[in-house]
């Protein structure tokens, strides 16, 4: 998973944001009975993306799913009073709001966020369910959430091979995959 978590940061750099990987969130004890889980362990957000010109953060849940049937859309459509399943960000407002609200103070106390830093959830997605890939993108769009599906993820990592060369693995397999189409 890490792979394709740095692809997506990769992806986001070239957006403008400025990116954390693996950024786990420091929940306390009275936060995480609020949630309803006090035993539970900190989150992790799999990328953080910040872009200073908007001020905003997306917390960028990340999920190949490549060997598997797919990230399945009908589960991101549901909400629970307390986090439940793999997609707990998006089904369970309490815990996003709480979560979010930590991660806020956070990254305030290292310096990379204010008061008014919005923060959005995110999803990208290496394979979709049933291949309903608009059907994803719709339910992000009622929830205000990015979803990168797996065919906008294809066309962001191909536009790499137009890039200036850099030493970095997805780049240059872009520029050869794009330059040697036998």
């Amino acid at each position: 998973m890490d792979s394709f978590e740095g692809l997506i940061r990769l992806l986001l750099e070239q957006e403008g944001y400025w990116t954390r990987q693996s950024h786990k969130v420091n929940l306390s004890k009275a936060e995480k009975r609020e949630i309803g889980k006090p035993s539970m362990p900190r989150p992790e957000i799999d990328v953080i993306g910040y872009k200073p010109s908007a001020n905003k953060i997306i917390a960028m849940e990340v999920k190949s799913y490549l060997d598997s049937n797919g990230v399945p859309h009908s589960e991101l459509d549901r909400e629970f009073e307390t986090p439940t399943g793999k997609f707990k960000l998006f089904t369970c407002a309490n815990y996003r709001t709480i979560v979010f609200r930590r991660l806020r103070l956070d990254l305030i106390e290292l310096g990379l966020a204010d008061a008014e830093t919005k923060i959005e959830l995110g999803l990208a997605a290496g394979k979709v369910n049933k291949d309903l890939q608009d059907e994803l993108q719709e339910v992000g769009s009622e929830n205000g959430w990015l979803v990168w599906t797996p065919n906008m993820i294809a066309r962001k990592t191909r536009a790499l091979a137009n890039t200036a060369y850099e030493n970095d693995p997805f780049i240059v397999t872009a520029k050869l995959l794009g330059r040697n189409k036998g």
